[in-house]
């Protein structure tokens, strides 16, 4: 008679992995009176660590130009290291791709902010994500592509 094993979700670790600012036109452009524009990328990453342990990691790239001049650019990755065990397979991509990252982006929110104000500027303050619409997307747009979910 076999048992049943629990499903397992624990989050072992949330650190930031990787932050960089880059000021390049420093400090001609922050003379410029003009108010610059803003562009945010954010992508969802996830990689087994161990057996049963996953790493996902949150990652933003923020960048303000004034015309063809970049103000700052901010690239900031925020990971967690997540034991997960005895979950069916179809149940593994949502959890990694909606429920990890839900989990690990106030981190990445709040280090984005704090590294643009320690720069000398306001805040930048990523919005809220929905990150069920956002798997739900890519994997709509593998499907489309053919590429393995």
């Amino acid at each position: 008679m076999s048992e049943a094993l629990e499903p397992v979700f624990q989050i072992q670790r949330v650190y930031l992995k990787e932050a960089s600012l880059e000021q390049p036109n420093s400090p001609a452009i922050l003379l410029v009176q003009e108010q610059p524009t803003v562009d945010i990328q954010l992508a969802v990453s996830a990689e087994p660590a161990a057996e049963g342990v996953f790493e996902v990691c949150v990652s933003a790239t923020v960048q303000t130009k004034i015309e063809d001049k970049t103000v700052f650019l901010v690239e900031c990755k925020q990971a967690g290291i997540f034991e997960i065990r005895n979950l069916p397979d179809e149940q593994m991509g949502p959890i990694m791709g909606i429920a990890c990252p839900q989990i690990v982006y106030p981190y990445l929110r709040a280090n984005v902010a704090d590294l643009i104000n320690r720069a000398g500027f306001p805040p930048v303050h990523l919005s809220e994500i929905n990150f069920q619409a956002m798997y739900e997307q890519q994997q709509q747009t593998r499907a489309v592509e053919g590429t393995p979910q």
